[in-house]
């Protein structure tokens, strides 16, 4: 029997579906990054109630970033998780230095989730069009996403 390698995609559809997914994977895995810098950092009222709240998210952005770098993957390209490259490319602020109070964590991690959010619904437009399976991982993903920026915002005096 023949070794065939298969395509899951066109080149061209795979390019443009990896081109879209690639910035989502650094911004997740910096969030991820940033949400146990924030986990580590936290002092103040209702802090184990955030402390772990932010575990919580940080095991959805990481299944989410492991989703999309395999789906990477599949499409024919390598996934670059490179702490170099997450560095370089995430889209994200940086995460404040030193102790943080409840509050500062609250408004400051959930900019940072918004604003990947943000840039995965970007990729589900962008993919809808020449994928609909990475379009549907995506949809699930920012579902997740959103469920955790409401449940941060709610917390926000």
């Amino acid at each position: 029997m023949a070794n065939i390698k298969r395509k899951v995609l066109q080149s061209e559809h795979s390019e443009k579906v990896v081109a879209a997914l690639q910035p989502c994977l650094y911004d997740l895995i910096d969030l991820a990054l940033q949400g146990k810098q924030a986990h580590w950092n936290l002092t103040g009222a209702r802090f184990r109630s955030l402390h772990l709240e932010l575990d919580e998210i940080i095991e959805s952005t990481r299944l989410a970033s492991d989703d999309i770098a395999e789906r990477i993957v599949a499409l024919g390209a390598p996934a670059d998780g490179r702490s170099s490259s997450v560095a370089e490319s995430s889209r994200l602020d940086s995460f404040p230095e030193g102790m943080q109070s409840v509050e500062s964590t609250l408004t400051n991690y959930a900019d940072r989730l918004a604003a990947a959010i943000h840039g995965v619904r970007e990729s589900i437009t962008a993919t809808g069009e020449h994928d609909p399976v990475s379009e549907d991982l995506l949809i699930g993903v920012s579902a997740r996403l959103e469920k955790h920026l409401w449940m941060l915002q709610s917390q926000e005096s």
